[in-house]
């Protein structure tokens, strides 16, 4: 039994449930498994125990009656018939066999052939009287009682019942007994107990089954209620939590009971009222505040517009002053230089000492008119500029071929470039006379920063981060760029240079070429340690494409060239 509920508590405990119902159901049928197994045992044994005691008394009552049935016999000494009423009595159903010892132990009679000797007095069945130097006279009836098993493997109550030295004995003609002598001998009546243990086998299957019948019988009752009690209430509340957490707030949550689960559902089914209140405010505010918004944006278009055109006249009157301004001051140079040599000329033509003076200002009228027609190409070249015509190119070759154009200036203005090209790097969509104009803009303006310097010299590097970007790098090592003036350089007419030394269109061309091509541009300047400008430009997926072409033609750019 004990084995049974050992290996039903291993399989229950390793099967994995995964609802509480379930978890609930193996709980109860493992508990009442349990006891209803002790109980089951507990009945068992009691049963048994209480057959024994039966068998016991019974026993006890049989070696009674056999002690009382041979008293005559023995007191007259007819030992023969003595022994003839044992073994008939041994003959009856249930007696195994009856004997009789003395007080040394010796078997005086016994009911089964060949059945002789003496027994050890320390044996199990003796130990309790001579235990002690001084044997027991009066033994109670269980400790009398033994139950053993025979060599094939029956079981046997064996009862010992003493026999008394009465009166009549010790006075006795036929073998007269000191009346000091307590105990004559010992009547060991044994009686088969398979009646019993076939009865406890009965009695074990009926409980077995009757145990297993309630345990199922209980297991079904607490299936059903637990399913309907406990599971379907939980199933309601979890469709209920998936409907909120779909945003389903119409379904209600309604579970029939009045214990904790209909409380913790009607707690649920409140905040779900209470979300659904809160989500309607809030879509109810959400339209409120689109309408406001919009109405906003309305106004702000409207108020964008007008900053757009103030701009745009602000912007038309600041750029008409700077025309103005750098126009108007060669136009007075050619006017007063007009005026002087309207004043050397005479009625008989130039006078021969004057005529170098004339030539002079002639020179200065051909140059400030110059610088006229210089400031309206700037001006022209900003202002119409054309759309880009796109087509792939090198960067690194565009570079390469409008440094060496201008080398002959750059070595009139004593400036030392240096080109630190990237090996393999991609080809850019661009317009290719446009990138020049960039290039040639940025490069003179860096050469024109570090001109007057000893050491003047001018980096340009090309590189390209991911496949994504493209990026040219022009720095100098000249005295830099206020901070004040790095939100201003691409303004148009800002320059620094000074008076007749450019009309500051230059970077504003730059930039605007730059934004065309969908690039952006960054100045990094540091007083007295030069400025940097970075252009990069995007890469597309053609360009990507156009990059892993040039690479498996092995295409290179040239590094590190000195001019």
């Amino acid at each position: 039994m004990k084995q049974r509920i050992s290996l039903l508590k291993k399989i229950i405990l390793r099967l994995p449930p995964k609802k509480l119902s379930q978890k609930l159901i193996l709980s109860f049928t493992v508990i009442m498994t349990f006891v209803g197994a002790v109980a089951s045992y507990i009945h068992v044994k009691t049963q048994e125990n209480q057959l024994l005691d039966a068998m016991v008394l019974g026993a006890d009552q049989l070696s009674g009656s056999i002690t009382s049935a041979t008293w005559h016999a023995m007191l007259a000494d007819q030992r023969e018939a003595a022994y003839q009423t044992m073994e008939t009595i041994a003959k009856k159903q249930g007696i195994s066999r009856i004997r009789i010892f003395n007080k040394e132990g010796r078997i005086m009679f016994s009911t089964v052939p060949d059945d002789t000797g003496s027994v050890d007095k320390a044996a199990e069945a003796c130990f309790m009287c001579h235990s002690k130097e001084q044997p027991l006279v009066k033994v109670d009836m269980p400790t009398r009682s033994r139950v053993f098993r025979t060599a094939d493997g029956h079981r046997r109550l064996a009862m010992i019942t003493p026999i008394y030295n009465e009166p009549s004995c010790s006075n006795a003609e036929c073998h007269v007994h000191p009346a000091s002598m307590s105990v004559l001998g010992v009547l060991d009546v044994s009686m088969s107990l398979d009646r019993v243990d076939e009865e406890m086998a009965i009695v074990r299957e009926r409980v077995f089954l009757i145990s297993a019948a309630i345990v199922l019988i209980m297991s079904l009752f607490i299936i059903y209620f637990t399913k309907h009690f406990i599971d379907k209430p939980i199933q309601h509340l979890i469709e209920g939590t998936h409907a909120v957490s779909e945003m389903q707030l119409d379904q209600p949550i309604a579970i029939e009971s009045s214990e904790e689960l209909g409380e913790l559902a009607k707690s649920f089914d409140m905040m779900r009222i209470r979300l659904k209140e809160a989500l309607n405010e809030l879509n109810l505010f959400t339209q409120n505040l689109e309408t406001k918004v919009q109405e906003r944006t309305e106004q702000l278009k409207v108020a964008h517009q007008k900053l757009l055109h103030s701009d745009r006249l602000a912007s038309l009157g600041q750029l008409s002053a700077s025309v103005a301004h750098e126009i108007n001051n060669p136009l007075s140079g050619v006017l007063n230089l007009s005026m002087l040599m309207q004043r050397i000329i005479k009625d008989n033509g130039i006078p021969p000492e004057r005529i170098e003076e004339f030539r002079q200002y002639l020179s200065q009228i051909v140059k400030e008119t110059a610088r006229v027609g210089r400031i309206v190409q700037d001006l022209l070249a900003f202002s119409r500029r054309p759309k880009p015509l796109r087509s792939f190119v090198d960067l690194n070759a565009i570079i390469t071929t409008t440094v060496s154009l201008i080398s002959h200036k750059l070595k009139l203005m004593n400036v030392q470039i240096e080109l630190r090209l990237e090996q393999n790097l991609p080809q850019i969509s661009c317009d290719n006379s446009q990138i020049q104009q960039v290039v040639i803009n940025l490069v003179m303006n860096a050469s024109e920063a570090v001109q007057t310097k000893e050491n003047g010299k001018v980096v340009v590097q090309t590189s390209h981060v991911d496949k994504k970007q493209v990026i040219l790098q022009i720095s100098d090592n000249g005295d830099g760029i206020p901070e004040e003036n790095l939100a201003k350089i691409f303004d148009p007419f800002f320059t620094t240079k000074g008076e007749g030394k450019g009309v500051g269109l230059g970077l504003a061309v730059v930039y605007g070429i730059v934004e065309a091509h969908k690039g952006d541009i960054e100045v990094k300047s540091k007083l007295g340690e030069g400025t940097t400008f970075v252009v990069t430009f995007p890469l597309n997926e053609q360009e990507e494409k156009e990059f892993s072409a040039s690479n498996s033609a092995g295409q290179t750019a040239p590094m590190g060239i000195s001019m």
